[in-house]
C-alpha cells in the first residue's frame, strides 16, 4: 500500500515562495519553467516585486510570460 503523502505534488500547487526562494538559481529557473498559467505567473511576479525584486528573476518571469502568451496564440 502506498502513502498518498509521498506522491509528488502538482507543480501548480507550489506557492510563489516555494518557487522563488529555492537555494540556487537553477532550481528557481526550473520552477519558473513549470509555470503553465498566467495566474500562477502573476502571483510569482507580485511575490518577487514585494520581496526581493531580483532583476534576473523578474526577467525570467517575463520570458515565461512571453512563452505562455505565444502558446495561447498558437491555440
Amino acid at each position: 500500500m502506498s502513502d498518498t503523502s509521498e506522491q509528488p505534488r502538482n507543480s501548480s500547487e507550489l506557492s510563489p515562495a516555494q518557487r522563488l526562494e529555492a537555494p540556487n538559481t537553477r532550481l528557481i529557473n526550473a520552477s519558473i519553467a513549470t509555470i503553465n498559467d498566467m495566474d500562477t505567473l502573476r502571483a510569482c511576479i507580485a511575490y518577487e516585486n514585494q520581496h526581493q525584486q531580483r532583476v534576473p528573476i523578474l526577467r525570467r518571469l517575463e520570458k515565461q510570460a512571453i512563452e505562455l502568451r505565444s502558446q495561447d496564440d498558437d491555440d
